[in-house]
């Protein structure tokens, strides 16, 4: 295996863990906790790319079915993948793929990256929704009250964290090639 890919495996292993350690970082809002995933998912697509971003997110996953207590509030298991936060962990994949398509050559630029990381936020709500209004039975606007109005200024504001990080360890040559 040569360095870089190495070092590839290295960062999606390292942001899986974060993914994980934000989740253990939580503040329950009804039946969606606000946690810090959303910020290490959107880094990963800033860092890794359209297809290491959702591999860390897929790894975290895989993680939370295999048993490990990484899910919100130390839940883990294939349950959670069906229950009301579901879609949301679905979603990440998705949003870390939206993120990784402003990874480029070029450095990333704050209007790239909000961007982008607006449209991966939508994608995370749009999935969460879904998931959220079918295991719970809800309407549109119950869902949306309860799973995107409590979050957005805080999911927007880790969206420029992640971007802010993502311009920083890109300038320092730490993120991966």
């Amino acid at each position: 295996m040569n360095l870089v890919r190495t070092h590839r495996l290295v960062w999606i292993a390292l942001l899986a863990a974060c993914i994980a350690a934000g989740a253990w970082i939580q503040l329950p809002l009804g039946p969606v906790p606000f946690t810090l995933q959303p910020l290490f998912a959107f880094l990963a697509g800033f860092l890794l790319g359209p297809l290491g971003g959702p591999a860390a997110v897929l790894l975290y996953l895989a993680a939370g079915v295999l048993g490990l207590p990484v899910f919100a509030g130390g839940a883990s298991g294939l349950g959670v993948l069906f229950g009301p936060t579901g879609g949301y962990l679905a979603g990440f994949v998705l949003a870390a793929a939206v993120t990784g398509l402003a990874h480029g050559r070029a450095a990333l630029t704050w209007a790239r990256g909000l961007a982008f990381g607006a449209a991966a936020l939508a994608v995370a709500y749009a999935a969460g929704v879904l998931q959220l209004r079918a295991a719970l039975a809800l309407g549109w606007r119950a869902a949306l009250v309860a799973g995107v109005a409590p979050f957005v200024l805080q999911d927007l504001a880790k969206v420029a964290l992640a971007v802010a990080t993502a311009r920083f360890l890109g300038s320092h040559r730490l993120a991966p090639p």
